[in-house]
């Protein structure tokens, strides 16, 4: 046979790795249809049926190599280059050795590995077979086989999967112009696989695979970045010689930007350090479906609104990057790091996370998990209609760990799914995202089993699949302006309007004066839940009495009060109040019982309340302590009981103090009833003031001729503790006073407050009213 000369169309490899995110849309199955016409065409099955044969010549060396290639695909094995032999006069190629991808062996040797963990080894696939085409360049400049070994010492690969192996994972410029058009249209790259093996009948002759398909959409994403990345560092640069206050930063070098950018203008870094507690990092916008990397930080502020802490845009997604970013980020807000913090489900950013802010909570948003749930269980949902059903409830209504362990293995049973891989990978982070373990942290949600409304919706109607950097700037500004507005409009409401009380209770009426009005209705939710339920004490250790909670005729599920009535202080076991930040029903509901009638103080977040961002800390107020003590009789026996005891073991210790504790109880009768005769009215005694007070078991009964005569003779041990006693309750009444001279402060400023806050709403309905009219 004379030799042929062969002429080969190279094509272009996909490469490997993977990539997280994908979103798919669903694209009309008509657009769809056009799209594949504009490239019907395209054919992965175009290679010549030949085998090589040494004499066999070639137009280039790449033909030679594109030849064998194809060769190798229809056989079963994977190319790849090995050696070359260069010319000693100009250093050009003139041989060139082509073998299968499992010719030679690994090179274990020691020296390569010894000063270094290898964290993920690769398997071995090198098994020395002998397989190779070598050509040699000839005088005419054309490329002749000078040797062909075609035995191979392992497997082949049959067709079907074939375009596993790496060689023959390549995406033509037809097929990159479809995956081109489908991704603008909206569509992830599974969908986009899914079209394809549909269209050409199997994934075998697609000739690639989904992860050289999401990589070649990340790496298009990125080039058609490169372009953008000056327009956003011009947009920003203009900004900030705007305002002063705006702030942005560049990972690397600002004129060649492949790092991650950070923005914030100055009304996001004031709204952090108002409601800077808890924080969401919202990364939804870099999966494949949008066309920007770009992931906003927010939170909530006191409406149960989505405030706006900064943003960023990932061009560099590793650790090293996110370290940056959050330390960035951190920098520009000032203050304390977040009690809490929720991001996507991602490895990479949590490492990243736990480095910068070891303090803080960190959680993985629960929405993200279970939309990625209806991906990963397609099957399970189209197979069982109740599973979505009994997913949730596992999820959100197990009220301890333990109901929550015992639910899940009865749920991957009942369902088979015991070793399905995703599930068991979200089951070892369970504490970063199912509710039950996280209730003791704080994430200012008002609502434990659904959705906070703030979690990936600052944004929502404005950024979307198809927004490009060019929109997203005006897109930006409006939803920024959009969001600003609605907060003016919730602190009209709150201000202006007045919330029908639906109790006699003053705490409901204080709880309508202290909070904004969406979370006074959340509040009002509870306490007129409380209705519904019964507190009775299971448990008092003088100190601490502990209450079973339960709805009438519902003791099976019963909630356990702990309260603490000297320092008025309560937890429950659903732990709401360290979730949300509002007290739960049962507490409230002990509270009833035990006359409490107002809430408080420590039990009224600053961040919940119509001042949240009034200079006046809510903190400061002292109210007078007679609010929180002396308005409840069950408090008042609680306390006289508390040191009574102590009266008793002391008096009990020896016949001596038993006799002085019966002879000053006694006393101590007289004085409570000549009290209570007169209704606890203050008596004059020489035109002095009289009071009594019990502090430590004892009441101290002071005026100025005590005074005089005690400095006219020594006084011994006990009239020393009694002269003790004395001052201590006169420095009392001086701090008591203070207290009530505070608080009339307090009012004042708050009135102050009250009123600037006013006449700011009604500026900003002025500034509307004239936009509107322009």
């Amino acid at each position: 046979m004379e030799n042929e000369v062969i002429e080969f169309d190279i094509g272009l490899g996909g490469g490997g790795g993977s990539e997280d995110g994908d979103g798919d849309d669903v694209l009309d199955e008509e657009n769809v249809a056009s799209c594949f016409a504009a490239v019907r065409s395209y054919s992965p099955q175009g290679d010549l049926d030949l085998e090589p044969y040494e004499g066999m010549e070639f137009e280039s060396e790449e033909a030679a190599k594109a030849f064998y290639n194809s060769y190798a695909r229809r056989v079963g094995f994977s190319t790849r280059v090995s050696s070359s032999r260069r010319s000693r006069k100009d250093g050009a190629i003139i041989q060139r050795s082509f073998v299968c991808a499992k010719e030679g062996f690994r090179n274990l040797n020691e020296k390569r590995t010894k000063d270094r963990e290898i964290k993920r080894p690769r398997t071995i696939t090198r098994v020395g077979c002998k397989a190779a085409l070598s050509v040699k360049i000839q005088d005419s400049g054309k490329w002749v086989v000078s040797s062909f070994v075609k035995e191979h010492n392992h497997e082949l690969v049959p067709p079907d999967q074939v375009h596993c192996l790496r060689s023959h994972r390549q995406i033509s410029g037809p097929a990159k112009t479809l995956i081109d058009t489908l991704q603008a249209a909206g569509m992830g790259p599974r969908r986009i696989m899914s079209a394809l093996i549909k269209e050409y009948g199997g994934i075998s002759k697609v000739g690639f695979t989904e992860v050289d398909c999401r990589n070649y959409m990340r790496n298009n994403r990125q080039r058609s970045l490169e372009g953008d990345i000056q327009l956003l560092l011009d947009y920003l640069k203009q900004m900030h010689s705007q305002n002063p206050g705006f702030f942005y930063a560049v990972q690397g070098d600002e004129d060649q930007c492949t790092g991650n950018v950070f923005w914030a203008d100055s009304k996001a870094r004031a709204n952090y350090s108002y409601f800077g507690d808890t924080v969401t990092f919202d990364t939804t916008y870099r999966s494949n479906r949008y066309r920007l990397p770009f992931a906003p930080f927010t939170g909530v502020n006191h409406h149960g609104q989505p405030v706006l802490f900064g943003c960023a845009f990932l061009i560099n997604e590793s650790e090293a990057s996110f370290i940056w970013l959050f330390k960035t980020w951190f920098a520009a807000m000032t203050g304390q790091p977040p009690l809490s913090m929720t991001t996507d489900h991602d490895a990479v950013i949590r490492s990243a996370l736990m480095q910068v802010f070891p303090e803080t909570r960190h959680r993985f948003c629960k929405w993200h998990i279970f939309k990625k749930c209806q991906e990963k269980l397609s099957h399970v949902f189209l197979e069982h209609p109740n599973f979505e059903a009994d997913f949730h409830k596992c999820v959100n209504l197990s009220e301890s760990t333990e109901e929550f362990e015992s639910c899940w293995l009865s749920l991957v049973d009942k369902y088979e799914l015991r070793d399905h891989d995703w599930l068991q990978a979200i089951y070892l982070d369970r504490r970063q995202w199912v509710p039950v373990y996280l209730h003791d942290a704080f994430f200012a949600e008002m609502s434990i089993t659904q959705r906070s409304d703030s979690m990936n919706s600052y944004f929502d109607g404005y950024v979307n699949a198809s927004t490009n950097l060019n929109q997203f700037f005006k897109l930006y500004e409006k939803a920024v302006e959009s969001r600003a507005e609605k907060e003016v409009k919730a602190d009209y409401d709150t201000m202006n309007t007045f919330p029908v009380l639906k109790t006699p209770s003053p705490m409901e009426k204080q709880a309508s004066e202290v909070y904004t009005r969406k979370l006074f209705m959340r509040f009002q939710e509870e306490l007129v839940g409380t209705l519904t339920f019964m507190a009775n004490k299971v448990e008092d250790d003088g100190l601490v009495t502990t209450y079973q909670v339960a709805k009438f005729g519902d003791d099976n599920r019963a909630y356990y009060v702990r309260f603490n009535v000297l320092e008025m202080k309560a937890t429950c076991s659903c732990q709401m109040f360290q979730f949300s930040g509002l007290l739960c029903r049962h507490i409230l509901a002990v509270f009833r019982v035990t006359n409490v009638l107002t809430l408080p103080s420590h039990y009224i977040l600053k961040r919940w309340s119509r001042s949240a961002k009034s200079s006046v800390a809510l903190e400061d107020r002292v109210s007078d302590v007679i609010n929180y003590y002396l308005e409840s009789h069950t408090v008042r026996y609680n306390i006289l009981r508390h040191e009574a005891f102590k009266f008793v073991e002391e008096g009990a210790e020896s016949v001596d103090s038993y006799a002085v504790a019966m002879a000053a109880l006694e006393v101590a009768l007289n004085k409570v009833a000549r009290a209570a005769k007169h209704d606890g009215r203050i008596s004059l005694v020489n035109g002095h003031c009289r009071e009594y007070l019990t502090r430590n078991g004892v009441h101290a009964n002071y005026n100025i001729e005590d005074e005089q005569r005690s400095l006219a003779c020594p006084l011994s041990e006990d009239d020393m503790d009694a002269k003790i006693q004395e001052l201590s309750y006169q420095l009392d009444c001086a701090n008591r006073k203070c207290e009530i001279y505070r608080a009339n402060l307090y009012s004042v400023l708050k009135d102050i407050e009250d009123h600037k806050q006013q006449l700011s709403i009604k500026v900003q309905n002025i500034k509307l009213s004239l936009k509107d009219g322009l």
